[in-house]
């Protein structure tokens, strides 16, 4: 695996404060990698001293195979989406993001162009020109992912991208974010574990401002290997579903008649699996749904 940024042994101190105590991870190439851990774990000085906007105390920055942020090196090579960031209000997204494509070295016509088919995907092609101080809050946070993407930099940033927008506009963001994550790489920073789950490829943990955890999100959240059953009564027997399917371990929620299968896929792939199991439960239960996996949030609950 090639990676876009190492970090190693990263240190930031604020006066006596640690916000990073020696963190240590690397973010994998061309993949959407989540950012995890409580208020305070380091997540946005990490990605702050990463694109060059703090100066660490000590530690070492490979950023795209070169060092740390050098601007003569890394220009438009990569971009960053701040939480807290915002745009003039006076001026107009269209104008706005024509004007960075221009710092990106896209000429007149291929940036107007660029501008105005980036704005029509994240639903904004009725406002290109209308003033930022007249958009929605939604609205300028849309406009200003959509200038984190322009001109194709390798390695995009993005500190709580969907915070504040609509369901509508989440669900939207989040095509326009998978659509990229295979051709460039993306760093997100977010509370909200399920757009974690459902936008990231990798996970990391940060913790205090130390050395972070990195894994996939299937291997966390054990997409392959854990079947949960809702059903409407009991699956009779525990000992006859252990004798039925030996290479499978069952556990029942008796509370809520939920009926949790951990398997190996390697020894019992998913479909045999439900080949055999799903007739014997419905000789004395009816199945509401089939899930696959944890999710990410009550998984993650042991890491804090």
């Amino acid at each position: 695996m090639t990676n876009a940024v190492t970090t190693t042994d990263l240190v930031k101190k604020y006066g006596s404060t640690r916000a990073l105590n020696g963190l240590t991870i690397s973010i994998p190439n061309y993949a959407v990698t989540g950012l995890v851990g409580a208020n305070g774990a380091g997540k946005t000085t990490w990605m702050m001293s990463v694109a060059g906007f703090l100066r660490t105390n000590s530690g070492q920055i490979n950023l795209l195979n070169s060092g740390p942020f050098k601007p003569e090196i890394h220009c438009g090579r990569i971009s960053i989406l701040p939480q807290d960031s915002a745009l003039p209000e006076e001026s107009y997204p269209l104008e706005t993001l024509v004007h960075y494509a221009r710092l990106q070295g896209l000429g007149k016509s291929a940036a107007l162009k660029t501008a105005k088919d980036i704005l029509t995907e994240v639903h904004l092609a009725d406002r290109m020109s209308s003033t930022i101080r007249s958009l929605s809050h939604g609205m300028r946070k849309r406009v200003m992912i959509a200038q984190c993407f322009i001109g194709f930099p390798e390695l995009i940033l993005l500190d709580e991208p969907l915070s504040g927008l609509d369901p509508k506009e989440v669900a939207n963001m989040r095509n326009f974010i998978l659509k990229r994550g295979k051709a460039q790489t993306i760093v997100i920073s977010s509370h909200n574990l399920n757009d974690i789950e459902l936008l990231c490829d990798y996970v990391a943990f940060f913790k205090q401002g130390k050395s972070a955890s990195l894994t996939t999100v299937a291997e966390i959240t054990n997409k392959s290997g854990l079947l949960t059953y809702a059903l409407t009564g009991s699956p009779g027997s525990m000992k006859a579903l252990g004798a039925l399917l030996p290479e499978c371990t069952f556990t029942l929620n008796q509370r809520s008649n939920e009926l949790s299968c951990l398997f190996k896929p390697s020894l019992m792939p998913a479909a045999k699996l439900n080949a055999t199991l799903i007739p014997h439960l419905l000789q004395s239960t009816e199945i509401i749904t089939i899930t696959s996996g944890a999710t990410l949030e009550n998984q993650i609950m042991s890491e804090f």
